[in-house]
């Protein structure tokens, strides 16, 4: 929908603030502001910490999860603070404290004077043009970081307070309508990846034929099987198990941008196929690491990425958390790939506990692996692979719906604390006008 513009303006003078409303003034945020700079140790205190990792970027919502004291100076806040995170990393990382607490100190605690309304400020510092601005003065090559010197200096804007309350009404009440369709669109992706673990999980244990008979497999997780089929530890159905290895000397000389892909756990995704590394060895790493041919089975076998696969799209070489698995002319390589991800959930609970999950070469060469004939194998594979891309397709559209709505979501809120659109007269939908706070 569109929305009503002011009718007299003006120029800010500020290029990014192009025109603004003509009753609207002009302020630098350190005079609008107190930078509160209440430094306390957080071994000797007792008010809950929370971590920038815990604020969402661009929403100033906190994220729930389990939140472990750090060490070391922390900046204490109240209620009503504005949290704003320095760190390039963290920046659009904004939260409108609801309670007493510490914050690292890679944050700025900037707590309002009367005549801005500490909502509206929460908006107006996660604005498009805010962080932008804020961003580029980012200094520092390792972890870059703004200054409050910048960032105080910077001109803020001042409707009335009645209508800055009017505007972070509004923002409240239509980025909730914004979120909730966000997060039905992430049900949705949810969905889609639990429908394809299922698929898969159906095709390769009880086959595409629904009539056919079937046995029991004596092998308790995994039930009936179609009765022409085999499970089988996995050395019968391969040539080798293999663990992969790092060069020696981990040096600079042992990595090329363009060469061979060396692929590490953080490389895996819910994708089949293992594409790009980000990692790759020189000529001087190959010499050093166990090389892999195309259409190896990579399965993780140790952290958290645990139970992991993927297939190699090209001669390749991995790190000695997965290992390769090269199968014989009894078993198909996507067929083994699917079959491993569909009992992922089986290899995560297999796995030895001691600091790190994990499951060694032998144990993966132990797994029970199902067999049907390989002329089956390949027909369910690229059934899966057709079922799969259909499904990618369908995310892909869910994905730039979301995008737009982020997008969209964002633009609203430039718009609102900036003065290009005019939300005074707004009509909340009857019983759902949400209150000040």
């Amino acid at each position: 929908m569109g929305y009503a513009q002011y009718n007299e303006q003006e120029s800010s003078e500020v290029v990014w603030l192009q025109d603004i409303p003509r009753n609207w003034r002009l302020k630098r945020l350190k005079f609008s502001t107190y930078l509160i700079n209440d430094k306390v140790s957080v071994e000797d205190s007792n008010l809950p910490y929370l971590g920038l990792e815990h604020i969402e970027s661009w929403t100033g919502r906190r994220i729930a999860g389990e939140i472990n004291n750090s060490e070391g100076l922390a900046s204490k806040f109240a209620p009503s603070d504005i949290l704003f995170g320095k760190l390039r990393p963290y920046l659009a990382k904004v939260y409108l404290a609801d309670a007493d607490g510490l914050i690292s100190s890679e944050a700025l605690v900037v707590r309002t004077k009367p005549e801005i309304y500490a909502e509206f400020l929460k908006y107006y510092m996660l604005s498009l043009d805010f962080i932008n601005i804020v961003d580029s003065s980012t200094y520092g090559t390792k972890m870059p970081r703004a200054s409050w010197d910048f960032i105080g200096n910077l001109p803020v804007l001042l409707p009335d307070v009645e209508e800055q309350q009017t505007i972070a009404r509004f923002l409240d009440f239509k980025t909730g309508q914004i979120d909730a369709l966000i997060a039905k669109k992430k049900m949705l992706i949810d969905k889609l990846a639990e429908k394809r673990i299922s698929l898969i999980s159906h095709a390769v244990t009880k086959g595409l034929d629904p009539s056919v008979p079937m046995k029991d497999s004596n092998v308790d997780w995994l039930g009936k099987i179609p009765a022409h089929w085999e499970a089988l530890p996995l050395r019968r159905l391969v040539r080798t198990v293999k663990t992969g290895s790092t060069p020696s000397g981990v040096n600079e000389i042992h990595f090329d941008d363009e060469g061979m892909p060396w692929f590490r756990p953080g490389d895996f995704s819910d994708h089949l196929f293992l594409d790009v590394a980000e990692k790759h060895l020189s000529k001087e790493g190959v010499a050093e690491v166990r090389i892999f041919p195309k259409d190896t089975v990579m399965h993780v076998g140790i952290g958290a990425t645990i139970g992991k696969v993927g297939v190699t799209t090209q001669q390749c070489s991995c790190n000695q958390q997965i290992n390769g698995i090269i199968c014989n002319e009894k078993l198909h390589y996507l067929f083994v790939a699917y079959f491993l991800q569909s009992i992922r959930d089986f290899i995560v609970r297999c796995g030895k506990y001691t600091t790190l999950p994990i499951i060694n070469q032998d144990e993966t060469k132990s797994l029970k692996i199902i067999a049907p004939p390989i002329d089956e194998q390949i027909e369910i594979s690229n059934h899966l692979l057709k079922e799969e891309k259909h499904m990618a397709l369908q995310q892909q559209k869910i994905k730039q719906v979301i995008r737009r709505l982020i997008e969209y979501r964002s633009a609203l809120i430039t718009n609102a604390v900036t003065g290009k659109i005019d939300v005074r007269n707004f009509r909340f939908p009857e019983n759902k006008q949400v209150e000040a706070s």
